[in-house]
């Protein structure tokens, strides 16, 4: 009995995470507000008097434009048409409250904290995507950002 309780919650959780995976065209959204958010929040901190969180805002700007464009070339090549990506209502309410607040350890923390919420977001996206995306090149592309995204957590750790 606790076998079958076991299979059909694994089969249920499963058939979820499918349901949820976004369409093509939504990914390619989602990835670009995150990527431009990520460089938005980034170039406000690469002035930072804390040289870990310089470091890793340049690292984000570089990290997260490389990645837009392996986004947009396999959007290409699987037909998806990419367009100028917005930022959701959660992404302008912390871009707003990162330039309101003055430099220094302040903001820096909140941009960690911001940060660490964004790659949690990024990155179950990216997994989700490459283990259930539709896109061939999409599906391909997520699971080689996936690991880069997993080092920026590590990174964020460290600060």
């Amino acid at each position: 009995m606790k076998l079958l309780l076991i299979g059909v919650a694994a089969l249920t959780m499963g058939t979820a995470a499918v349901a949820d995976t976004p369409k093509p065209a939504e990914f390619v959204e989602k990835a670009g507000a995150s990527d431009t958010f990520e460089i938005d929040s980034a170039r406000l901190m690469v002035t930072s008097k804390n040289p870990s969180i310089k470091a890793f805002a340049v690292q984000m700007i570089t990290d997260h434009s490389k990645s837009t464009k392996m986004v947009t070339a396999a959007a290409k090549g699987d037909g998806v048409h990419v367009g100028k990506p917005s930022l959701t209502i959660g992404q302008r309410t912390d871009l707003t409250a990162l330039k309101a607040v003055p430099a220094g350890k302040t903001k820096d923390d909140l941009y960690v904290k911001q940060q660490k919420a964004a790659h949690a977001d990024a990155l179950a996206l990216m997994q989700d995507y490459s283990a259930n995306g539709s896109a061939r090149h999409l599906k391909m592309t997520a699971g080689k950002i996936a690991p880069v995204v997993e080092k920026h957590e590590a990174m964020l750790a460290n600060l």
